[in-house]
């Protein structure tokens, strides 16, 4: 059994200013993730210069986190919200959700590929592979802020976590971190390398994340007001990644009817 290493969430603080980990980690992410798309402009069929990497990472920040907490509101503390709107506006204090920081980038995404001229699937398909670096970076988030923990367990590298009833759990964030972030990354940066039909790479990381998420939930304990939803196993993290499965198979099913045209 290992021990949580107590680390402050606040990295720095300046007078009354302070500095999140959390909130460095999606810096973090939005950085790993220009960087690797001004790396993927210089392929010839990129839909995107390196010079227009900055707007669009502008955009995909906005989705991220205007969806990711709205997503979250919505999707797993609506009451909560409604009571204490003020709460809204705290997201130092976590409190992201990824199904609705997706949609938040779908939107962005299509209004500045319509803004260029492109096509939406030429655009997800070029960014679905710069996303999961920044995913994994959030997880850490999540770890430095003790939350987000897994289920009670007896494996040697499970912690007690703060605030977590003081025992040994799964380090589930860490596991996501690693299956969403690092292995996803990985499989996409892959698969990307070679061109692909349009809309394959979007239904690729669809599929992927869905599954690795799914995986990880099996770790990880469900959030207290929610609990499991359904059959005593089924989170709402699984539930949500079920429509990402099936729209994904059918972006590849699609993809690979019509191979002309290739990313």
């Amino acid at each position: 059994m290992l021990t949580y290493p107590q680390i402050d969430p606040v990295m720095l603080s300046i007078g009354p200013l302070q500095i999140h980990w959390y909130g460095m980690m999606y810096l973090v992410g939005f950085l790993l993730g220009w960087w690797l798309g001004v790396v993927r402009s210089k392929n010839p069929n990129s839909p995107v210069t390196a010079e227009q990497m900055g707007d669009l990472v502008f955009y995909i920040a906005l989705g991220v986190v205007l969806g990711g907490r709205f997503g979250y509101i919505l999707f797993y503390n609506l009451p909560h919200y409604i009571d204490n709107p003020l709460d809204i506006l705290k997201v130092w204090q976590g409190g992201m959700s990824f199904h609705g920081g997706l949609l938040g980038v779908l939107l962005a995404t299509g209004l500045y590929a319509r803004y260029l001229g492109k096509t939406f699937f030429q655009f997800s398909d070029f960014i679905a592979p710069l996303v999961p670096l920044g995913l994994m970076v959030g997880r850490i988030g999540n770890f430095i802020n003790a939350e987000l923990w897994g289920r009670v367990s007896d494996v040697p590298w499970a912690m007690v976590f703060p605030l977590a009833g003081g025992l040994p759990r799964h380090p589930s964030q860490l596991y996501q971190a690693l299956l969403e972030g690092l292995l996803l990354f990985i499989i996409l940066w892959i698969y990307s390398r070679k061109p692909r039909p349009t809309m394959a790479v979007s239904g690729v990381f669809l599929i992927g994340y869905a599954v690795f998420r799914s995986i990880a939930e099996l770790f990880r304990e469900p959030d207290a007001h929610l609990g499991f939803i359904a059959f005593d196993w089924l989170t709402m993290g699984q539930i949500l990644s079920i429509p990402m499965i099936i729209f994904g198979t059918i972006l590849i099913l699609l993809a690979y009817r019509n191979t002309e045209n290739k990313v």
